[in-house]
């Protein structure tokens, strides 16, 4: 990509930041990615000069962070709220985006311990049975239906963060689920983008 030069708006423009300091949590579970773009608030035309010549800008940075999962060798929903929650803590008011970079695998924001895991599972197994109907069938009997699940289960969520916090209702939780029994090992993405107030 580019620096400052991809328009998102009349207003704004993205370029790289080099953001690898910001991040070390939850005893290396947590880690920084190595770089995020920014948002850089200024007038539409010259705007990509403007960066270019270094002039002073509103630039806002992406927070980043990769968590990694060991999931097992069963289909699993695995609670990430915390991990999540932890991440924005004291951050204002913005956005958070949590993403799987996996083929296998999705997010849901469902209740959880009240047996909805089994529940979700077991729906999902009706729905993407596993046999050897599929074309794509190397791996383990039925792998072929691990590669439809991000068709149903999407593999990326955008929360609002309200004074730090994750806006979530009482019931509430992240979860990643991973039919995939052939991979016991995922990594989640996550972003945060802070208001204009943030």
């Amino acid at each position: 990509m580019p620096a400052g030069r991809i328009s998102v708006g009349p207003e704004s423009f993205v370029r790289t930041c080099d953001r690898s300091h910001l991040l070390t949590r939850h005893k290396n579970e947590v880690s920084p990615l190595p770089c995020a773009a920014a948002v850089v608030r200024g007038p539409p035309s010259g705007s990509a000069a403007a960066l270019e010549s270094g002039s002073p800008v509103d630039c806002r940075a992406v927070k980043t962070a990769r968590i990694r999962l060991t999931t097992g060798s069963r289909p699993a929903v695995v609670d990430i709220t915390d991990k999540v929650a932890a991440f924005v803590q004291g951050e204002g008011d913005g956005l958070v985006n949590v993403s799987v970079p996996h083929a296998t695998a999705g997010l849901v924001l469902m209740e959880l311990g009240s047996g909805s895991e089994e529940d979700l599972l077991e729906r999902l197994g009706f729905l993407l049975p596993r046999d050897h109907r599929y074309v794509h069938r190397h791996g383990s009997p039925g792998h072929g239906a691990d590669h439809l699940l991000p068709a149903f289960v999407a593999p990326t969520l955008t929360l609002p963060v309200l004074g730090g916090r994750v806006s979530l209702g009482t019931w509430q939780s992240i979860a990643l689920v991973d039919p995939n029994v052939d991979n016991p090992h995922r990594e989640v993405l996550l972003a945060f983008l802070a208001g204009a107030d943030g």
